[in-house]
């Protein structure tokens, strides 16, 4: 074997195997992503639809109502980023600033830590399900 053969092999040596994920950890991470992304998605369609009470709590957070169309069109396109295996990380990160959005807009009108702590805990239900469904996240983690 020459050194370059050697070194190849040696490098992909810390990448588990794609077949990695139990059929356990599949599922529950499964269950734990389409949790998050039907928060997400009723969350957008609430948007795109502006019933009266999404109007108006937009509105007592300080955001203008011509904003609301935009925000479900970002959380519906990120959401389902999310859903598509092959852009699952990349809606993972998109979903995770909007979150960090949410949390900035109920910490600046001092809400509740109910409020506060919502968006956290779902950016935090779908990061777990994409990592316990998703062989590449763990690649990162295993170095």
């Amino acid at each position: 074997m020459t050194a370059q053969t050697i070194a190849n092999s040696e490098s992909f040596s810390t990448y588990p195997a794609q077949n990695t994920v139990s059929r356990t950890q599949l599922w529950v991470g499964r269950v734990l992503s389409w949790l998050a992304a039907a928060f997400f998605l009723m969350d957008a369609g609430m948007k795109l639809v502006k019933p009266p009470f999404v109007v108006q709590a937009t509105v007592q957070l300080g955001y203008p109502e011509s904003c609301i169309i935009g925000l479900g069109v970002v959380l519906l396109l990120s959401t389902l980023l999310y859903l598509i295996p092959r852009t699952a990380i990349l809606g993972a990160v998109l979903l995770t600033g909007y979150l960090g959005g949410a949390v900035a807009t109920h910490v600046r009108v001092s809400a509740g830590w109910f409020n506060i702590l919502f968006p956290v805990v779902f950016g935090a239900i779908a990061w777990a399900g994409l990592y316990l469904r998703d062989w590449r996240l763990k690649t990162v983690f295993a170095r």
